[in-house]
């Protein structure tokens, strides 16, 4: 006879093991209760989840590519501004190509942007091609009809330094319209490399933005994806090349943090970051239209938080920048009291600081006069230079040689994606 006690049993005990799952058993011995949201804000956080959400907080950085140790912080940060003063380039020296002129330059920055774009590239790969090429063009006379293969051999160089192999462009001769042959390609890129004495580490402007996005004070995406489109913005004109890029992406972000609302990072900013500020919010109130469209384009996606769309309709409107005025600190009180050169003691009834509500002088104390308001040092006094430029040397340049055309299949790409979806980017 079937025994139905035990079959109901059975029965029973799945049905529950259903409902009710076994949990699974602690690492540290002991069986623990999951807290729900509303409950945990209000319990005191102990010295080790303070430390578990650190460390958690550290893997999602290194997720991000921000691999920085606090041991070696500000080892790595000295490192990087010594880096970036021996990458930079000479405004000078540039403009003293016989052909090249400066309003060439967005015509090739806008020709790179949307290569780097359409094969999904780092964005680190786009501020370090820039570099190479200013670089390049302060050491070697360049013609025009040379640039865009200096353009390219450069973006070749700095996407086998910064991103993965595949992702490497290979077909630069179709990039080019077949301008120029394959040999050309190779031939170029091991005279730019032996310019630049091979020098590749340059700390671009995004690295810095890294660091200044997930350091003590964690930004929003969009106020990241704003600074960006900021700081692409600065690679087209001449004004801000002679700028370190550390200071180019504390101006991006500065800028970025008071479009969003945010409020101002005033102990970062320096004088050099906030005229940055100015001639990046100077431009964009009065050319504000003149923007590259391939850039716009690119940020106006979903994905990068259309920080174009934001930015443009905020200048659109007549916005501008408005400089918060640094935090008054209260100031030691002074003596008002006029002494000859050495003090004598005076006795407790003749005492000159009796009346007044100033610190008393002390005794025995030689009367410090402050410097003279007439001092200056001329001889350590800085100069700026600024070179003579010759507006009839403004030629009109050969239109063949000019990238005007982009590329044949990065333009169909960008205009073929939709607007309203986030296109797949390169973590």
């Amino acid at each position: 006879m079937k025994d139905l006690s035990s079959t109901s049993n059975y029965n029973r005990h799945a049905r529950n093991s259903l409902i009710y799952p076994k949990k699974r058993p602690s690492p540290h011995g002991i069986s623990k209760h999951h807290k729900s949201p509303l409950l945990s804000q209000n319990v005191m956080q102990t010295p080790r989840s303070v430390k578990a959400a650190l460390l958690l907080q550290r893997q999602q950085l290194r997720r991000d590519g921000v691999i920085l140790e606090d041991e070696y912080r500000e080892e790595i940060r000295r490192y990087m501004h010594e880096m970036e003063n021996y990458t930079m380039s000479s405004t000078q020296s540039m403009d003293q190509q016989p052909e090249i002129r400066w309003h060439m330059r967005p015509c090739l920055v806008d020709f790179l942007v949307e290569i780097h774009f359409s094969f999904r590239l780092r964005p680190e790969t786009l501020y370090l091609t820039l570099n190479i090429v200013d670089r390049y063009v302060s050491r070697r006379i360049v013609f025009i009809k040379h640039y865009q293969l200096v353009g390219c051999a450069a973006l070749w160089i700095a996407a086998k330094f910064e991103d993965a192999k595949e992702r490497v462009p290979t077909d630069l001769v179709k990039m080019c319209h077949d301008a120029y042959e394959e040999s050309a390609f190779i031939q170029m890129e091991g005279h730019v490399l032996s310019t630049i004495q091979w020098t590749l580490g340059h700390p671009t402007a995004e690295a810095w933005l890294r660091l200044m996005c997930c350091g003590p004070c964690m930004e929003e995406p969009k106020v990241q994806h704003v600074a960006r489109f900021l700081m692409e913005i600065t690679l087209f004109y001449r004004e801000f090349i002679k700028y370190a890029p550390s200071s180019s992406a504390l101006a991006a972000l500065t800028l970025a943090r008071f479009l969003c609302g945010k409020p101002a990072r005033v102990w970062e900013e320096t004088d050099e970051c906030l005229e940055i500020v100015d001639l990046l919010d100077m431009r964009l109130a009065k050319h504000v239209n003149d923007l590259s469209e391939t850039l716009v384009k690119k940020y106006s996606y979903a994905f990068y938080s259309k920080a174009a769309t934001f930015v443009v309709q905020y200048y659109l409107q007549g916005g501008k920048f408005i400089r918060i005025a640094s935090p008054i600190l209260p100031v030691t009180p002074t003596r008002s009291v006029t002494m000859s050169a050495v003090s004598t003691p005076m006795s407790c009834s003749t005492s000159i600081s009796d009346g007044s509500d100033d610190f008393p002088l002390t005794p025995i104390t030689p009367a410090l006069h402050p410097p003279s308001s007439d001092y200056d040092d001329k001889e350590n006094r800085p100069t700026t230079f600024e070179p003579v430029y010759n507006k009839h040397r403004i030629d009109s340049p050969p239109e063949q040689f000019l990238p005007h055309d982009f590329v044949t299949f990065g333009r169909p790409a960008l205009h073929s994606l939709n607007v309203s979806s986030s296109p797949r980017a390169y973590p």
